[in-house]
């Protein structure tokens, strides 16, 4: 009998600096810190022995910047997976900041087996990059993009944030995000994820825009960044097949696909989620804690899960539904019939007929998806199914 397939998420929550617009569970501290986590981090994946009973088709390590780690730490996770199945035809992916890149570390993550890199770029103008936070130029960005390359890199993501504060008019605003993405694209990345910037709540970002100190693009301005992006990167051979994400021939995330497919996944590392049997799980979010847990003798699994939540059917079909239609391709009735024993027509008919009236959904023969109207507020229309 053949292994199911999952997908591992392994979470490092350190930056070498925190970005005003993020809020994921991250920390720009002391690097005493790496090698407690680096330890915690190889012993819940060694202990969780039921992955024996899976096929790993994905890995994907993000962050924070998992790159600030000493490439032998990231080399001893690697290691440390590797008592599992992993498939042979895998993809690893390590997300990296162009600013804790170097020849070695591009080199340890090759020969450790990765094979896909998503880099943090998100501007192109070394004077975007320093308002918003980033510490690393663009300079920085080229040099080691060409060494990844050189190395033998042959699938690159390249990530890039639309609708930034601080620019003086929303002309020089479009100007700018323009030559963004005329200027990645002439490097011809495999990958390109694109998003708009969201003002979460405590963030940087956030308390400068209550104190009046920051201006957003408007909603028009936004909405124009985003329409000139699809058409620009389709001209240029990138397929759009989901709300931020484009590739080159065959080169979607696999990872990430299967997050939007509902497939199987474990999540490792503070505050990291997993899907396994119809549950999901959550880890604990303080660093202390994790590292406590992990330390003791009697260490289980349960010690370190923050949340345990049984999905029931009326959530599963309702997550195939608003999940599925993030993906360009949309959803099919036929598979979500052979998967739930339902027909999705009637158990979805009022927030489908609506959202078809309003011009935000179309269907076509057994599929079910976005419009480009419906992709400017996809989240309104993913309410409606919940």
């Amino acid at each position: 009998m053949s292994k199911k397939n999952i997908s591992v998420y392994i979470h490092i929550p350190f930056c070498s600096k925190k970005c005003g617009y993020c809020d994921f569970i991250t920390f720009a501290c002391s690097s005493k810190y790496y090698e407690p986590y680096k330890n915690s981090l190889i012993k819940e994946i060694t202990s969780f022995k039921k992955l024996q009973d899976y096929n790993i088709i994905s890995i994907f390590v993000g962050g924070g910047t998992p790159t600030v780690f000493p490439e032998d730490f990231l080399a001893e996770i690697f290691t440390a997976l590797s008592i599992y199945n992993i498939d042979k035809n895998v993809e690893i992916t390590v997300e990296a900041n162009p600013g804790t890149l170097s020849l070695n570390k591009l080199r340890t993550l090759k020969n450790s087996g990765v094979n896909r890199l998503s880099i943090g770029l998100q501007a192109w103008q070394n004077k975007v990059l320093k308002k918003i936070d980033r510490n690393h130029t663009i300079e920085e960005f080229l040099k080691n993009y060409d060494n990844a390359r050189r190395i033998g890199f042959e699938n690159i993501n390249v990530d890039l944030i639309f609708s930034l504060p601080y620019m003086k008019n929303e002309e020089i605003a479009f100007k700018l995000w323009y030559e963004s993405i005329r200027e990645i694209t002439k490097l011809n990345p495999e990958h390109l994820s694109i998003y708009s910037l969201i003002l979460e709540e405590k963030t940087l970002f956030f308390y400068e825009y209550e104190k009046g100190n920051l201006k957003i693009q408007s909603q028009e301005s936004d909405r124009r960044m985003y329409h000139f992006a699809i058409k620009y990167l389709q001209k240029k051979g990138y397929k759009h097949y989901e709300i931020a994400n484009f590739s080159k021939g065959n080169r979607e995330c696999i990872h990430n696909k299967v997050y939007w497919k509902r497939g199987e996944y474990i999540g490792f590392g503070l505050g990291a989620a997993s899907f396994i049997n119809n549950e999901r799980q959550t880890n604990i979010k303080s660093l202390i804690e994790y590292n406590k847990k992990l330390a003791s003798q009697n260490y289980k699994r349960e010690d370190i899960l923050l949340e345990k939540d049984i999905i029931d059917k009326k959530e599963a079909m309702e997550e195939f539904i608003y999940l599925g239609l993030r993906c360009t391709q949309g959803v099919n009735a036929k598979d979500f019939k052979q998967i739930f024993g339902e027909n999705m027509w009637d158990i979805f008919r009022n927030p489908i007929q609506k959202n078809i009236h309003n011009n935000l959904l179309e269907k076509r023969d057994d599929v079910l998806k976005l419009t480009q109207k419906g992709l400017d507020i996809s989240n309104i229309v993913f309410s409606d199914f919940i």
